[in-house]
């Protein structure tokens, strides 16, 4: 269930980070971020890809609550969408690349399925 996570961010900031965090990833097919944020991004993308399967005004307007720029929703409603017709779910995946030299938080691409 998405937004049961909190991030260690208030909400505000926390909608406002996975929001930029999903349009980027729909916007470049993949990211590259902690395993803990990959895994609110991915139920979040795969929310807005099922939106875009539908295909109606509505789900549009709806997506554009979400996915902060616009080209991107066209994106995911002429090209991305399509492409997963076929498919119930699962239209990402998650692999772990290790620990972050920095801090050793556990990072992660967060990457859409061929």
């Amino acid at each position: 269930m998405p937004g049961t996570r909190k991030l260690n961010m208030p909400t505000s900031q926390r909608k406002a980070m996975l929001r930029n965090m999903v349009t980027s990833f729909l916007e470049n097919g993949r990211i590259e971020t902690t395993v803990t944020r990959a895994k609110e991004c991915q139920a979040l993308a795969e929310k807005m890809i099922t939106l875009g399967k539908k295909n109606t005004l509505h789900t549009r307007r709806q997506a554009l609550e979400f996915i902060t720029k616009e080209d991107v929703v066209t994106k995911v409603f002429s090209e991305i969408a399509p492409k997963y017709a076929e498919r119930n779910g699962g239209y990402t995946r998650i692999y772990k690349l290790g620990p972050r030299r920095g801090d050793a938080a556990e990072m992660a691409i967060l990457e859409l399925v061929d």
